[in-house]
């Protein structure tokens, strides 16, 4: 185990006043086991219950008084109830209604215990009739590692003090572009960085990544209610990774002969595990967002995977910049992971723009709010970039800013757009992309 920054957002979750049971959501092994396991360090007493096994399950199931539930769970893991803070942790809760419901009891009848439970498909519980703790319990994402927590895993402890530095010193520039790049290639999967950051050695992930994707593909007759719907999610899955940071037609998605609204349906409940978002794109520059449901691109929750899986590894090692490797999809592949790190709702979603004139082919990669400014982010190519659509996003926006992520230097420029429109363009290395917030509070002020 290593230490994951989502540990700052447990540690105030502990000192709120109005805390409420906390429910953790994130694709299959991303962690959230192992962070709750770091956390726990903190506590007096930590009772840890995995519902996957039915002696922990069945403390929930039995008909008696809430109280007898609370009392029943320290008897069976040999602990008094004792002064102090205890944390209870109720891993794969989704394998219990019941226990689902009792969550609201833990907020309003034991509000001294600090309850945290883990699940990777609440939906899967929908059609089963139980009342949801609506209001009673609060929602926190657990993603890939960050480039920042990749540097700390793999003890890379000067890097990451040079990292948080504003401004950043130009010296360590070609050695944070090499560590961005191993990031990028072997991705933030925890057990991945952690195999890494013990052996240095790109051959023995293989069978981790090997094995990540079985495990994803074995654990879809959990949320799949029929055979039919089994047979599409395990198709999707495979295929998802070749169309990764690409345009995606669901009707004959992965060259099979399933319709667009069935594949369209299959493709959301993926979404809802977490394992790939969908970007569709907005045609407005300012807040609030209008998202057009047509041309979604297709964003993995992992990007060595997708290496993995499409077999360009050896294309991201070689390559001289990032923006070279898969025609620039790896890298706008990986800064869509990094700004996702940034959210800690699992509502975030991710958005890329383009020209409401279905006869333009202008789009700008990504857009990042901030504040209340709706900011473009252009991944810029390693062929030479596309900063036009970057200038008629500007010159339609209430505001002066846009960001390029690049593999050049940090640096801040005025200059114009194509129809005279003067603004700041932000240019950040690859590198640099997990800071995006804190540059901003240094730039707009």
């Amino acid at each position: 185990m290593f230490e994951r920054t989502i540990l700052n957002r447990l540690h105030a979750w502990k000192v709120r006043e109005d805390r409420k049971p906390l429910i953790l959501r994130g694709a299959r092994q991303t962690g959230k086991t192992s962070v709750v396991n770091l956390f726990s360090t903190h506590f007096d007493r930590y009772i840890r219950l995995n519902l996957e096994k039915p002696e922990d399950k069945k403390l929930f199931e039995r008909d008696v008084h809430f109280q007898e539930v609370i009392d029943a769970i320290f008897y069976s893991k040999s602990f008094v109830k004792n002064p102090g803070d205890t944390l209870i942790f109720i891993d794969e809760i989704q394998n219990s209604p019941k226990a689902v419901n009792l969550l609201r009891y833990f907020y309003e009848e034991a509000p001294d215990l600090y309850v945290i439970a883990a699940c990777s498909l609440m939906e899967s519980l929908l059609d089963k009739r139980i009342s949801f703790p609506v209001g009673r319990v609060e929602y926190l994402a657990v993603r890939p590692c960050s480039f920042r927590e990749f540097l700390l895993a793999t003890n890379e402890t000067r890097s990451l003090e040079i990292l948080q530095q504003y401004p950043f010193p130009a010296y360590a520039h070609e050695q944070l572009q090499k560590l961005f790049k191993q990031y990028t290639l072997i991705g933030g999967m925890p057990e991945v960085v952690a195999n890494y950051a013990h052996n240095h050695d790109l051959i023995r992930l293989r069978p981790v990544y090997d094995g990540l994707v079985v495990s994803y593909l074995d654990d879809v007759g959990k949320y799949a209610r029929n055979s039919t719907l089994d047979k599409l999610l395990r198709h999707l899955i495979v295929h998802s990774f070749s169309s990764a940071a690409a345009p995606i037609t669901y009707s004959g998605f992965g060259d099979s002969n399933y319709r667009s609204r069935e594949v369209g349906e299959a493709f959301r409940i993926l979404e809802k595990t977490m394992l790939l978002n969908l970007i569709f794109p907005v045609v407005n520059t300012r807040l609030p967002l209008h998202k057009k449901s047509r041309s979604p691109r297709l964003q993995l929750v992992d990007t060595g995977l997708v290496n993995f899986q499409t077999g360009i590894q050896r294309d991201v090692f070689d390559s001289v910049m990032i923006e070279d490797a898969w025609q620039g999809r790896v890298a706008e592949h990986i800064v869509g992971q990094e700004l996702l790190t940034l959210e800690p709702s699992v509502l975030a979603e991710l958005h890329y723009w383009e020209r409401e004139d279905p006869n333009t082919q202008s789009e700008v990669d990504f857009i990042h709010i901030y504040r209340d400014l709706v900011i473009p982010v252009e991944v810029k190519s390693g062929t030479g970039g596309r900063l036009r659509s970057l200038h008629q996003f500007v010159d339609r926006s209430p505001h002066s800013y846009a960001i390029r992520i690049y593999s050049g230097m940090f640096k801040t420029e005025s200059t114009r757009t194509i129809q005279g429109k003067k603004f700041t363009l932000i240019s950040l290395p690859f590198y640099l992309t997990g800071q995006v917030n804190e540059i901003l509070d240094q730039i707009i002020r």
